[in-house]
Formats: C-alpha cells, structure tokens, sequence
C-alpha cells in the first residue's frame, strides 16, 4: 500500500502537522496518566481503522513500558480485566466521542459521570483534547492512506522544535 500523499513533504503540511504536535505535547504533558494516553489514543485509533496510528499507539506504548497483554486487549477492554476503572471510564468516553457521526447519541451522562469522578478538571482537559486530536491524526493518515506498520517510536519528536 503506498500513501496517496506525503504530508510531511509537502511546506503546509509540515507546518500544520508541527502545530498538531505542538498540541500533542501540551496533552503528553499533562497530569493525564502516559497509560491512560496511549490507550485512548489507540483505542480511537482501532475504531478508525488507521493502521498507521494502530501501529504508532501501540509501539509507543510499548516503549513506555506498557504489558503486551494490555495493548492487545484494547479493543476488547469491556471484556478484559485488565485495565483500571479509571481507564475504563476513559476507553468509553473515548468510544462514544469517536463514535458521534454513528448516531450513537453521543456521549452519554452515564459516561460523563464516570469520567468525572476519576478524573480532575486538567485531566478532563487533557482527555477531551486528546479524543478530539487522536481523531483529526486518524482521518489525516486514512484520507491520505497512511499505511501502519513502519513507525518508530520518537520518530516525531524533531517537529517539537
């Protein structure tokens, strides 16, 4: 599979895509859990069907030090018992905000409740940014066909300069 188009190549491209980390820094760097972050973020990712950041979360993860077990059940989270409830509530905020152009109603007040009671103000922030960002990344790399499988964790990190 080759990419329809190399963002990165391309001077606007490039400029929005330091922007976009730029704003992935600020959430990396909040009090928002790494775990809970690369989760959420492969999580979206899964549902998106973007093998590229399928292939960028869960190597990240990986690299953080994330157990195997846990990134492969992801995508069977309510059937896992493997993950806190915390990122439980995390993984289903995450669903239902990804999830929104399905009809789904959106997020739920049930959801919302269980999100606010494990997390605080800044780590709601940061939670919210991070469904929203890790969606925009995702139908970047499926609209350009971005194909998964070659990343290399830290492989971004000179777009932070």
């Amino acid at each position: 599979m080759e990419p329809r188009f190399d963002l990165m190549t391309n001077p606007l491209g490039a400029k929005i895509a330091k922007r976009i980390y730029n704003v992935a820094l600020a959430i990396t760097q909040s009090s928002l859990p790494e775990a809970t972050q690369n989760l959420v973020m492969l999580r979206a990712s899964q549902i998106n069907g973007c093998g590229f950041c399928v292939d960028y979360h869960a190597k990240d993860a990986a690299a953080a030090g994330e157990d195997a077990t846990r990134v492969n059940l992801v995508a069977a989270w309510r059937e896992s018992t493997v993950f806190t409830d915390a990122e439980r509530a995390a993984l289903a905020l995450t669903e239902e905000g990804t999830r929104v152009a399905d009809a789904s109603g959106g997020v739920s007040d049930a959801t919302w409740a269980d999100v606010r009671a494990h997390y605080d103000d800044d780590q709601i922030a940061a939670l919210v940014s991070l469904i929203a960002m890790i969606n925009a990344n995702n139908r970047l790399n499926v609209i350009v066909r971005n194909p998964g499988g070659s990343y290399e964790p830290g492989k971004f990190a000179a777009l932070a300069n």
